[in-house]
């Protein structure tokens, strides 16, 4: 173990990416155009209500266009979804360029050969310093359970493999 050192924000960044993550992909149409973006602070929260949560940067320019959403599409990247998520968190240009997606009649958006999706509405949001924890309600949801999850490591995307021992403990 090395000796701890100052909590400035490249040093967080190292120390957060050190646990891996899953990405999903926060959709919905608005005023006719696809909105979206890529996060990787999503979590199953509760099942009664059904709630999930993700954490937005109160910088962030798209979340104040995808808040106003009656139903917002998450969908949890799959594997093969690297270009994708790279996509969606572009600061500028047409984040749905080559991405294959869906509306819903619900206006929420889907992305295809996901791992699963869920539709969501606002739930609730809470003050976390320079991020909103965002507290999203479960309304619809399916899964692929064939489809392997694109996941985030140390800045850079992974695939799952499995233990060398094949033992969960």
């Amino acid at each position: 173990m090395t000796e701890p050192t100052g909590l400035g924000p490249s040093r967080l960044r190292e120390v957060f990416g050190a646990f891996p993550s899953g990405v999903v992909a926060l959709c919905a149409m608005r005023n006719g155009r696809p909105v979206g973006m890529a996060a990787s602070t999503f979590t199953s929260v509760s099942l009664d209500p059904p709630l999930v949560s993700v954490c937005v940067q109160r910088s962030s320019q798209t979340w104040p266009s995808l808040r106003e959403s009656a139903r917002l599409g998450v969908t949890i990247l799959a594997e093969q979804h690297g270009a994708v998520c790279r996509t969606l968190s572009m600061k500028q240009g047409d984040r749905f360029t080559g991405v294959d997606w869906d509306s819903l009649d619900d206006g929420s958006i889907v992305l295809r050969d996901a791992s699963g999706w869920l539709t969501t509405s606002v739930y609730a949001e809470v003050d976390a310093g320079d991020h909103l924890l965002v507290l999203l309600r479960v309304h619809t949801l399916d899964a692929d359970p064939a489809s392997a999850p694109l996941v985030l490591h140390r800045s850079g995307f992974h695939r799952l493999a499995p233990a060398s021992d094949g033992v969960m403990s």
